[in-house]
This record gives structure tokens, sequence and C-alpha cells, in this order.
């Protein structure tokens, strides 16, 4: 189980959320106020954490919505080829390869450690140092 639900009038700017299958990092939240006969609607905006993509969604604030469950972990930094690198994991010893992206590219050499998101099957480098 790779998500759970929570309100979205819990929702803050900083958190996740899945919008349209993808997690996303909330960057802002409009709400309007309820009318005559319904509910106040959220506009929530978000970036998607692995593509970088703008997303939105439209719900009622007592609706509940899919929150990715998102963990960190850290890896060293086995072999760079270009902009791929091989990694391996500090707690499992598992090998896996990752894109580095551009603002790492300096940064990385072998035997360095990376800090890794993982969510929905996916992972990405977040640091390198």
């Amino acid at each position: 189980m790779d998500k759970m639900f929570a309100s979205a009038k819990d929702l803050k700017e900083g958190k996740y959320l899945l919008i349209e299958g993808v997690p996303c990092k909330v960057v802002s939240i409009d709400s309007s106020k309820p009318g005559k006969h319904g509910a106040a609607k959220m506009r929530i905006t978000g970036i998607g954490i692995f593509d970088g993509q703008k997303k939105q969604l439209l719900v009622p604030s007592d609706a509940d919505v899919e929150v990715p469950i998102i963990e960190r972990s850290t890896a060293q930094l086995v072999a760079v080829n270009g902009n791929t690198a091989q990694l391996m994991d500090t707690a499992t010893f598992e090998t896996f390869e990752l894109t580095i992206p551009e603002e790492f590219l300096k940064d990385a050499a072998p035997g360095k450690e990376a800090d890794i998101m993982s969510a929905m099957g996916k992972r990405a480098i977040t640091r390198i140092h």
C-alpha cells in the first residue's frame, strides 16, 4: 500500500498528495466560501516530485484526498556514467540505477552518499553529500 487518505481541509503547502495518480508537492491552495446550496471548494496546485509537471485538483473541502507514503533513505554512489548513477542502498545493500538531476551533476562522484526519496514505486535523488 503506497497511499493513504486524508481530509482536503487538513492539507497545507509543502505537504504531498496524489493528483491523477502522480505524487505531487502542494505549492498553493485556494478555497472558495460555501454557497447557498453547496460546500466550499478547494483548488489545490501541486508540482510532480518525479517529473516536475504542474497539476491542479478541484475538490470539496470535506472530501478525502489520496496522500502518497514517501520513504526517504540514503545510498552510496558506486559508479557515475554521464548523468546516470549506480547506487547501493546503505540499509538493504540493494543496487539500482537513477538519473542524476542537473543541479547535482558536479557533486556526483563514486563513494559519495545521496539522499533518495521513493514513492509509488519510483525513486529520485534529492541531495548528494
